[in-house]
Order: structure tokens, then sequence, then C-alpha cells
């Protein structure tokens, strides 16, 4: 009997890199391989990148250098680099970093049997194609394996916005959905294996049109799961919000009354420099229709500051934008060039200006973030406990508007789903107890 060799993935940023990296461990798997999560005990390690974060790729190469002194303890472990950063710099990374054996892109990992045989016969591999065969039907079926209450499932990728400061359409291509049929055929695995809150994921989430109900239609066919509790989504453009998926945040039991829909900037003059194409007052527009479906909604979104050519009035336009929202949660960056975007080209605001802008905006979402969740005192929430909690005797879970919360109370496996009252609200999370 072979023994089996252990595989070691990082993952970068967002949730798709997450559900991507769960994917390659399976394609993996039939080659004979188990996830570890000590990368010194690994035969593979997979480093799954984002492109999305200042000097991403920078990252990568420091990390590897951390990485060559294992290789250096083992001559037979390979290294491989997967996602956003391997699709834009495949080649440079082959030629600057000789301790790499693979670079595979976040539409070709498919493949990753392939390319690891190749790297077993002593080979260089490189694949950052956009190949026309469907991944997710060319990768084997998910072990049927329990799995945790909560789980992430893939249902388009890509992206034809094409935003000013944005590498997604560059590095995932253009919008591509997946067939209806499929992504239920994963969500009734998913369910039946343990998973009771399922969040749909895509560059641009509610451009689905795999149904021909789009993401409504996709919603509502979940919504019709037996055993399925709890229904998202993200990431979201405000172009793409239609009647009926503002409709189904009314209408559909098991859809969260949770939305993130980015935003970037409260200036019409830098959303149009952003080429996001929509105003501010559109946005909000927006916001109360999906309020007047569901009023107890709770929301989120991402703003970056210091876009090229942002004054001082556009920031505080960008202000007075949340100010009108009322975030519960959100995600604020200073802007950084990606190169080849249309953004990098452009005169940059001074980093001294764009860092008192971000400190001041975070304040501001931070404050709010802390107001909405202390109302929460005193009310009556769903949690979907994940894990036990940090104390002996204490579980901890998600509300239905995604704020964590703990419970002291003797509580069964995780999974299971219990009405809480709240009664503290503390740094980043809720207090509660069983009703």
């Amino acid at each position: 009997m072979n023994k089996a060799k252990k595989l070691f993935i990082k993952t970068y940023g967002c949730q798709m890199n997450v559900y991507d990296s769960e994917r390659m461990a399976e394609a993996l798997g039939g080659q004979g391989y188990e996830t570890t999560d000590r990368a010194d005990q690994a035969d593979m390690i997979l480093l799954n990148t984002c492109h999305i974060r200042e000097k991403a790729a920078e990252k990568v190469y420091s990390e590897l250098g951390r990485l060559k002194p294992l290789k250096a303890d083992n001559p037979n472990l390979k290294i491989g680099v997967a996602g956003c950063v391997a699709q834009a710099e495949g080649e440079e990374i082959m030629r600057r970093a000789p301790v790499v054996d693979l670079v595979v892109g976040p539409q070709s990992y498919h493949r990753l049997p392939q390319m690891e045989d190749a790297v077993r016969q002593g080979q260089r591999a490189l694949d950052t194609d956009f190949p026309e065969e469907d991944k997710f039907e060319q990768l084997r079926a998910r072990p049927k394996m329990a799995r945790a209450p909560s789980a992430f499932l893939t249902v388009q990728e890509g992206c034809d916005k094409f935003c000013a400061f944005c590498v997604v359409p560059y590095t995932r291509g253009a919008e591509v959905s997946r067939p209806a049929d499929r992504v239920l055929d994963e969500a009734r695995d998913l369910v039946e294996r343990g998973v009771r809150e399922i969040t749909l994921l895509g560059q641009n989430v509610n451009a689905y049109h795999g149904h021909e109900g789009g993401l409504a239609g996709l919603i509502r066919d979940l919504d019709r799961i037996e055993g399925l509790a709890r229904i998202r989504y993200t990431t979201s453009h405000p172009n793409d919000m239609d009647d009926a998926l503002i409709a189904a945040h009314g209408e559909c039991e098991k859809l969260m009354p949770y939305l993130h829909l980015p935003v970037q900037s409260g200036s019409d003059r830098v959303l149009k420099a952003m080429n996001r194409k929509h105003t501010a007052q559109e946005y909000l527009r927006v916001i109360d229709r999906v309020r007047a479906a569901r009023p107890d909604i709770m929301l989120s979104g991402d703003f970056i500051v210091g876009f090229p050519g942002e004054t001082d009035q556009d920031f505080e336009d960008t202000l007075a934008l949340v100010e009108a929202v009322e975030y519960g949660q959100c995600y604020s960056f200073k802007y950084s060039t990606r190169p080849g975007t249309p953004a990098a080209e452009r005169a940059q605001v001074a980093d001294d200006v764009a860092t008192d802008r971000l400190r001041r905006l975070q304040a501001l979402l931070g404050a709010q973030q802390r107001k909405i969740q202390d109302s929460m005192v005193g009310r009556d929430v769903s949690v979907l406990f994940e894990k036990p909690g940090r104390l002996p005797g204490q579980m901890s879970g998600k509300s239905e508007y995604l704020h964590a919360v703990h419970v002291h109370a003797p509580m069964g496996k995780a999974g299971e789903m219990a009405q809480v009252r709240i009664v503290e609200s503390v740094t980043n999370s809720l207090a509660g107890v069983l009703i």
C-alpha cells in the first residue's frame, strides 16, 4: 500500500480562493495526496494567490524565499504557485523563482494532476490558459466526507466591468456562469454531507446568468432544497441588482438579511474615473429599494480612498454616502496601483493624504459597525453554531446578520441552529443565551 503524499495549501485573498483551494485539494486527491496544515511535512506546497492587495507579487516572492530552506532539506518537495498572481506573472515567476516547480492560473487548476505528473518526471509546468473546457466538470467529484456547516459554492467567475483599478478581468477573464443544474447538484451534495449554509460566490455574482431567472431564479431553487437553512451571496455590483433579486430578499425565507454591495466612492467624479458606470445617488436608490424589500437587512461595502485625482471634496462626498447608508460591516483600503490597469498610469494621491483619509473613513465605519452591533443587545437572533468557543462550555457561530455570536451552554455538534437572546456586545462579537 502506497503511503499518502501530503499537500499543504496556503490561501490568500477572497472567499473564491478558499473554494478554489478546496477544489485543488480534490483534484490532487486522485494523485494520492492528503492535506496537511504543516508546510514542513508536505510533499507538495501550493500558494493560492490573490492579486487584489498592494505588492501582491512581492509577497509571493517573499513567501517563496521562506519556503526555499524546506526544499533544501527535502529535494523531493514540489512547490507550486496558483491563483491570480500566477495568472498575471506566470512566466516571470518561473524565471525569477527556480524553487517553483509549477504555476497554474485560476481557470486551469483542473489540469493539476497532469501537471503534477510532469513535475514528478523532472519537468517544470506552466499553465495560465483560459481553456474552453469547464473546469468544474473536469474536476473529480467532491469526496463523500462530512463538511463544516457553512460552505462556499462558486457559481460565476470573471468580470466584464473593467473598473479602472481592478485586475480581475485580466486574471479571471470574462464573465462565465455555471449552469444552474450543476450548481444545484453540488448544493444538494453539500447538504447531504452536513452543510446548512451556502454562500454563492462570483467576482460579479449578481451578473449570474446560468439560470433563466438569473441569480434570483437560482436562489429560489436553492430555497426549495430540504435541509439547506441559509443562503448568502457575494460579491455584487450595484448595476446588477435587478428587480427580481431585490424582491428575493423579501420573499425567500432562506436568503439571509445581509448584503455586501461595494460602491468604492461617494463621489460621482471619482466613480466616473473608476469606470463604475453608476452614480452615488443611483447606488443609494438601490439601497433604498433593498431596504424596502427587507427592512432589517444589514449592509456591507467596499471603499477605496486616495484613488488618482481624488480631492478633499471627493473624499467628503464619500463620508456623506457612508453617513447616509449606515454600514454594519465594511472593507476599506488605500488605492494601490495594479500594473496594466488604466488607473496605474495616472497621477497618484500623496501617500500621507491617502493614509489620513483612510484613518478618517475607518473611524466612521468603525463607529457605525459598533452602533449596529450594540443595537443587537436584547434582540433574539438565529445562530448557526460552527465550532466550540474559546472558553470551556462555549459554542460560537453566526447570526443571520453575519455577526459572530458565542453562547455558554451545553450544545451538540456543529451545525445545530438555535434561537439566542443577545445579552452583550463585545469587541467584534456578541454574547447570548439560549432561549
